[in-house]
C-alpha cells in the first residue's frame, strides 16, 4: 500500500492567496470591564478636582468684595491682632491711651439653661475691662434688647462661683451698624443707665454704644466707617487696617487662609441646617410623647438637649 504524503501548509503561500490562518485575539469581558472603570473613575476624579477649582475661583471672587462690616471678613481679620482692635476701639470710644492686650473672635459665650451668644470680637484691654464688638448689617439684629443680652452674657461669663460683686470688670457691647438705626446723623450712640430724679448716671460699669456705620463726617469715626466699607485697601485711610485687609486679599498664604475659612463656614452652615432639622423632628416626636431616649437615637442629638426640648415644651 502506498502511503500518500499529506502536503504541509504552506503560511506564505496561504497568505499570498488571502488565507489568514491566524485566529484573532479577543478580549476578555475581565479586561474590558476593567477598562471601562477606569475610564469612569478617572472622569470622576477629573470631576472633582473640577469642582474643586471653580469652588476655590468663586471664593477668590468673594474675597474681592469683602469688607470689614462684612462679619466673616472682619473677625479673621482681626483675630489675634490688637492693633487693629485697639484702633477701634479708641476711635468709637474717645479713648486715645486705650491699650489692648488680648483678642479672640468667634468666641462662645455658654449657657447651660438658655441661649448661648457667639461673640464676633471678644477684647480685654490693660485695665481688665471687656470689649465685645459686633457687626450688625441689619436694623433687626441691633436690637437694643440684643446689646442687653450680650452685655449680661459678658458679666455672667465673666464672675468667678463664689467672687464679690465688684470683681466684674467693668464692659463694653459695641454694635457697629451697617445703618443709622436710631436716625439722628449722630456718628456713636454711647448708652448709659441713669436716675430718673437727677440724671446722674447709675454707676454700674455695663456700657453700650453703637457706631453708626453709615456716617461719613470728615473725623475719625467719619474715616474709620469708610475704612469698613472699602474693598480696596489702597483707598482705606488707616494703615493697620489697610495692612491687614491687603495681607488677607493679595497675599498668597493670607487668601489661602480665607479661603479656608470660607469653605468651613460654607460646612458650618450645612452642618447648623442638619442640626435644626433634627431638633424639629425631636419635637415633633416629644408632641406624639415618644420616649427622649428613643428620640436621642434618631435624631442622634444628644440626650441631655432633648431633654431640654421637652423641658421647653412642656412650659
Amino acid at each position: 500500500m502506498t502511503n500518500v504524503k499529506t502536503p504541509e501548509r504552506n503560511s506564505t503561500t496561504d497568505l499570498d492567496e488571502g488565507k489568514n490562518t491566524t485566529m484573532p485575539k479577543r478580549k476578555s469581558v475581565g479586561k474590558r470591564k476593567n477598562s471601562k472603570l477606569a475610564v469612569r473613575e478617572s472622569a470622576k476624579k477629573g470631576s472633582v478636582t473640577e469642582r474643586i477649582d471653580q469652588q476655590r475661583e468663586k471664593n477668590l471672587e468673594r474675597l474681592k468684595h469683602f469688607r470689614l462690616i462684612d462679619d466673616t471678613f472682619m473677625t479673621q481679620c482681626f483675630d489675634q491682632n490688637p492693633e487693629s482692635i485697639e484702633l477701634v476701639l479708641r476711635i468709637a470710644l474717645g479713648k486715645p491711651d486705650l491699650k489692648v492686650e488680648d483678642v479672640r473672635t468667634q468666641v462662645n459665650g455658654p449657657n447651660l439653661l438658655n441661649r448661648s451668644v457667639r461673640y464676633d470680637v471678644l477684647a480685654t484691654d490693660s485695665e481688665g475691662r471687656k470689649y465685645n464688638i459686633e457687626i450688625q448689617r441689619s436694623t433687626e439684629d441691633a436690637d437694643p434688647r440684643r446689646a442687653r443680652y450680650n452685655s449680661s452674657m459678658l458679666d455672667v461669663n465673666s464672675l468667678p462661683k463664689g467672687a464679690d460683686y465688684d470683681a466684674l470688670p467693668e464692659t463694653y457691647v459695641i454694635f457697629i451698624t451697617e445703618h443709622d438705626v436710631f436716625g439722628r446723623g449722630k456718628p456713636v450712640y454711647k448708652v448709659e443707665r441713669r436716675f430718673e430724679d437727677n440724671g446722674e448716671v447709675f454707676d454700674d460699669k455695663a456700657h453700650i454704644v453703637y457706631v453708626n456705620g453709615a456716617y461719613r463726617g470728615d473725623t475719625p469715626v467719619g474715616k474709620l466707617m469708610h475704612d469698613f466699607f472699602c474693598t480696596d485697601p489702597d483707598d482705606m485711610n488707616y494703615k493697620v487696617l489697610a495692612d491687614r485687609v491687603r495681607y488677607f486679599k493679595e497675599d498668597t498664604k493670607g487668601m489661602q487662609s480665607m479661603c479656608k475659612i470660607l469653605e468651613e463656614v460654607k460646612e458650618e452652615g450645612r452642618e447648623e441646617g442638619i442640626a435644626e432639622n433634627a431638633r424639629d423632628v425631636a419635637c415633633r416626636l416629644l408632641a406624639k410623647n415618644y420616649p427622649v431616649q428613643e428620640i436621642a437615637e434618631v435624631t442622634v442629638l444628644p440626650l441631655e438637649e432633648v431633654e431640654e426640648l421637652k423641658a421647653q415644651m412642656n412650659k
